[in-house]
């Protein structure tokens, strides 16, 4: 098979008046979309950014105006076709990208949908998990309606950790390098590490499995060391491991392909590094589970060819604990190595992922050093481009869909604690929520996509608070809405704004478990009218023992009279949860990989929320009726109203 496209297409944003696609090639190609009853479309000049990464690997950045706007509600046959310099033959899809297409159909097609009335959500897909992936099972749900445009969802939605930079499998390290050496992406320097480039780096025993031993290992740096992989080690919530953490922006540029097409893996030689004892059998589980992972890549290209498809990071896209406190930033960035791994993360975040988002926040400077680097890919070129985003403050963006949606920013304008640098920072400042505030004015009804939940679990969040106390907020990911007292003051307010709307969904990944709350302010009957609505993750999940345990511990602490909840910041609100339709015992938290779904009415409010699996759909509102709002029925007696 042609293996000219690496990766894509993937439809990014898009309208009646404007498409944009993201894709990777081998070569330097030009491009043109033929759509029904239209002359071809020629992708030129500004239309076309061709972003060199490589001897052979280019990022193919597409943006195409429309004089005369889509239809909209309408199923639309599109044809992606490429062209190499001085050929005269255009290359389309039947050619070389028919494993994107539904059976019965020779191309990929899109719907532009008039309103925002249903989507798929979801975050956390880690390849070696050994969960199912849930954007398999989400291209198994889109297969079965993809032919009727009102049942297409208007959107899917990546809410974070798209890739685990800071998690991966040796396995996948050995497709990361061998992918590098096949494509011949850029080598690179490192300052301020045990060795001096990428070539070092790879060639060292350190490698595989022993790269947090690559840190700065002097009595100054002990610091850095610590705070920039203390994270790592979390006996309670989770078992991540920086052993094979990414470092340079070649392996995070090839870990984007390699996740989202199965075509770079065809490329790849069956070898692997010579590892002995426990090491040599964790390869071989790894090894297992990232074949299934690899087997479900057409699924997951075809998904990402059909959907318009909006994302925003997380920590892991970039490295676990992101800013989480003062302390840690102030650690982080003022090393030349930890800055220079985490600035390749968020290069290529803008690159794989902002971009697509709102190509026009990153005109001008973003842009302009991106490209720089491309043409003259040294360090210099790369430190300029990386201080330039380390500054930028436009990864936050909206969509002017009815009703509104708007993606939080949530990692890199924080609060940040001036008594102690060592508690968690809110994960908005002032200046970002004022802003926020803003683009709800006069909204009837707004869809919000925050990764982390606004609306937590109680229990998890005091654990949180405990472990904070003690000095050790990286052990526990104590980031949450309500650990900084000016950002939770702030976000109850807002909600509470009389000029706000009357209905918020609040979308949400991040936890590695699904959940949904009803929320009210008391002593105020109507308006606002809140949903938390948590779908996490794609490819990942809570250990399951542990979630039983806090989820029933939470149920009985927590319960409606319990006089705890007046310790909690959320005392001015009455919070109903939606247990999972079938729950045997009253659970209210979901424990099972896949993608969420919700569909809403006209007013803005949800009236079907799913957590789509491999074995299924589970249902939280248990009758979904576009008449009847979902919370006008009479909640469970036994939920939490605290």
């Amino acid at each position: 098979m042609d293996s000219t496209i690496l990766a894509g297409p993937l439809l990014r944003r898009a309208d009646s008046t404007r498409l944009v696609f993201w894709l990777a090639s081998r070569e330097r190609l030009a491009f043109r979309l033929c759509l029904p009853d239209r002359a071809p479309l020629l992708f030129a000049g500004e239309r076309q950014r061709q972003l060199r990464v490589g001897e052979s690997c280019f990022i193919q950045l597409l943006d195409l105006p429309l004089d005369e706007p889509l239809p909209t509600d309408t199923v639309l046959a599109y044809d992606l076709q490429w062209q190499r310099p001085g050929e005269a033959h255009w290359h389309g899809m039947a050619e070389w990208g028919s494993e994107l297409c539904y059976a019965g159909e020779s191309l990929p097609s899109l719907v532009i949908r008039s309103r925002l009335d249903s989507l798929l959500h979801g975050s956390c897909r880690k390849p070696h998990h050994a969960a199912p992936d849930g954007l398999v099972a989400a291209d198994n749900w889109l297969a079965e309606r993809h032919e009727q445009a009102s049942r297409r969802p208007a959107l899917l939605m990546l809410s974070g950790d798209q890739i685990y930079a800071d998690d991966v499998a040796g396995p996948m390290l050995t497709a990361i390098h061998q992918l590098i050496r096949e494509l011949g992406l850029y080598d690179e320097q490192l300052e301020g590490a045990r060795v001096a480039d990428s070539a070092e780096l790879f060639a060292s025993p350190l490698n595989y499995y022993r790269r947090h031993e690559l840190l700065p290992d002097t009595r100054a740096n002990l610091p850095l060391q610590k705070r920039f992989f203390e994270g790592v080690r979390k006996p309670i919530f989770t078992t991540s491991s920086a052993a094979n953490h990414l470092i340079t922006l070649a392996e995070v540029l090839a870990m984007y392909l390699l996740v989202w097409s199965p075509v770079p893996w065809r490329l790849l030689p069956d070898d692997r590094p010579r590892l002995d004892g426990k090491l040599a059998e964790r390869y071989q589980r790894e090894r297992q589970r990232l074949a299934a992972f690899v087997g479900g890549l057409p699924a997951v290209r075809r998904l990402l060819a059909h959907l318009p498809t909006l994302m925003i990071f997380d920590d892991h896209d970039v490295t676990d604990d992101w800013n989480l406190t003062a302390a840690w930033e102030e650690s982080a960035y003022g090393h030349p190595f930890s800055r220079r791994i985490i600035g390749n993360a968020l290069t290529a975040y803008m690159i794989c992922q902002g971009w697509g988002n709102d190509p026009d926040a990153f005109a001008g400077d973003p842009m302009d050093r991106l490209q720089a680097w491309s043409e003259q890919p040294v360090s210099e070129q790369q430190d300029r481009l990386i201080d330039t985003l380390l500054k930028f403050d436009g990864w936050q963006y909206r969509l002017d869909t009815k009703p509104r949606l708007l993606v939080l920013d949530t990692r890199t304008r924080r609060w940040r604690s001036e008594s102690n640098f060592n508690r968690p920072s809110g994960l908005m400042d002032w200046e970002a929520l004022t802003e926020l505030q803003g683009e709800m004015l006069n909204q009837e009804s707004v869809v919000v996509v925050s990764p982390t939940p606004v609306f937590g679990v109680k229990l998890i969040e005091v654990i949180q608070k405990i472990f904070t106390w003690l000095g050790k907020p990286l052990l526990v990911d104590a980031e949450n809405w309500m650990a900084h007292k000016g950002t939770a003051n702030v976000i109850v307010n807002i909600f509470r704004h009389a000029r706000t709307p009357a209905n918020y969904v609040i979308l949400s990944g991040d936890v590695h478990y699904s959940f949904m709350y009803d929320i009210r302010l008391r002593h105020r009957s109507g308006e606002p009218h809140i949903w938390q609505i948590t779908s996490s993750g794609i490819k990942n999940e809570f250990p399951h023992r542990l979630l039983d345990v806090l989820d029933r511990l939470n149920r009985w602490l927590y319960a409606p009279r319990s006089p705890l909840n007046w310790f909690t910041r959320r005392r001015k609100l009455r919070i109903t949860p939606h247990s999972p339709v079938g729950a045997s015992r009253g659970e209210r938290l979901l424990n099972r990989a896949g993608i969420g779904y919700v569909r809403f009415n006209e007013a803005g409010e949800p009236v079907c929320v799913q957590q789509i699996t491999a074995e299924g759909e589970v249902d939280f509102i248990e009758t979904a009726t576009e008449s009847v709002p979902a919370m006008a029925r009479q909640p469970d007696p036994g939920a939490d109203r605290s």
